[in-house]
């Protein structure tokens, strides 16, 4: 005859065993000691008092820190054009928001953060690599990565295979002064260009050992691609990841080329855990082929006090 306890301790063991790969599964997927943060998400708030929001990143529990430019050192073409932009977003800050680098590094140091990454434009990573492998040196940063292919250079299928080889020659020279090149996708080149997908020259056509990447699930899954899928089919090129969420699946009306198609899916961004996309499923397979830093980004966000803790605490909770 079964006692109680009996009963009791089979259906206790049964449990166990059910639950333990998913226990298994949450704990490999345990990203609360190294979550990170692209600063693009509130740049307008560390304009306004820089100090203040570090220190809000820092309270929430963000250990890590994804750097935009240009900075001081940036070439004269960065500065003139984001000049020109800053006047259209409403802030001017980025880069050091107007401060040292040494102190830039103590008040990270200080708030228990770390800055592994940066963003950086096309003409400073071919002409001033040496002045950011300084900059990485004092901040601690690993890679140097460029944010998006100026649209006069992705026009056509011979252009994308020139910027492969430009990114070649970029990421030799990020490994010459102890740092590492990385490229951030956009939405473009996704898409099917006269049979062939840019993107993917790009990964075919340049040396693993020199080019890495950096996937934008949002731009990803707007471009038509699945995440997991570019994720599977090129393992060890993918070294850091931008996480947000989608409120309904949607794609570009075109190529994804132009800030017009961009313009009209930023509504669609959204808080994560907020949306649509699996974000369980991708950070699981990115875990599994090696991406070392997971950066939450959402674009200039509305009340990032409230949203950047929600993204952070679904992440830390849930993934």
């Amino acid at each position: 005859m079964t006692t109680r306890r009996d009963f009791l301790k089979t259906t206790g063991a049964l449990t166990a065993v059910a639950v333990a790969p998913f226990q298994n599964i949450f704990a490999e997927m345990n990203l609360e000691n190294k979550m990170g943060i692209q600063l693009f998400s509130l740049p307008k708030m560390l304009s306004e008092d820089f100090e203040k929001g570090i220190k809000m990143l820092s309270k929430m529990g963000y250990k890590e820190l994804e750097l935009f430019g240009p900075f001081p050192f940036s070439a004269e073409s960065a500065q003139k054009s984001w000049a020109g932009a800053a006047k259209m977003l409403g802030f001017s800050g980025s880069g050091y928001f107007g401060r040292d680098i040494k102190d830039i590094k103590k008040m990270l140091s200080d708030n228990g953060l770390h800055t592994p990454a940066t963003h950086t434009d096309l003409d400073t990573l071919m002409t001033g690599m040496d002045k950011l492998g300084e900059a990485a040196h004092i901040l601690g940063q690993k890679y140097v990565t460029l944010p998006a292919i100026p649209e006069d250079k992705r026009k056509t299928l011979d252009d994308y295979k020139r910027i492969a080889e430009t990114f070649n020659k970029i990421g030799a020279d990020a490994k010459k002064n102890g740092i590492k090149f990385g490229y951030h996708n956009h939405g473009y080149g996704i898409k099917p260009m006269d049979g062939q997908i840019p993107l993917q020259i790009i990964l075919d056509n340049t040396d693993p050992n020199l080019v890495f990447f950096e996937m934008d699930i949002f731009w990803t899954t707007a471009g038509g691609a699945d995440p997991v899928e570019y994720l599977t089919k090129y393992p060890n090129r993918y070294k850091m990841l931008h996480l947000k969420d989608m409120k309904e699946k949607k794609q570009f009306s075109g190529d994804g080329g132009s800030m017009g198609q961009w313009m009209p899916m930023f509504p669609l961004m959204t808080t994560a855990g907020d949306g649509v996309l699996d974000l369980k499923s991708i950070v699981k397979k990115a875990k599994e082929i090696g991406v070392e830093h997971y950066f939450v980004e959402q674009d200039m966000v509305a009340s990032p006090e409230i949203a950047l803790q929600k993204s952070l605490d679904y992440l830390k909770g849930k993934i």
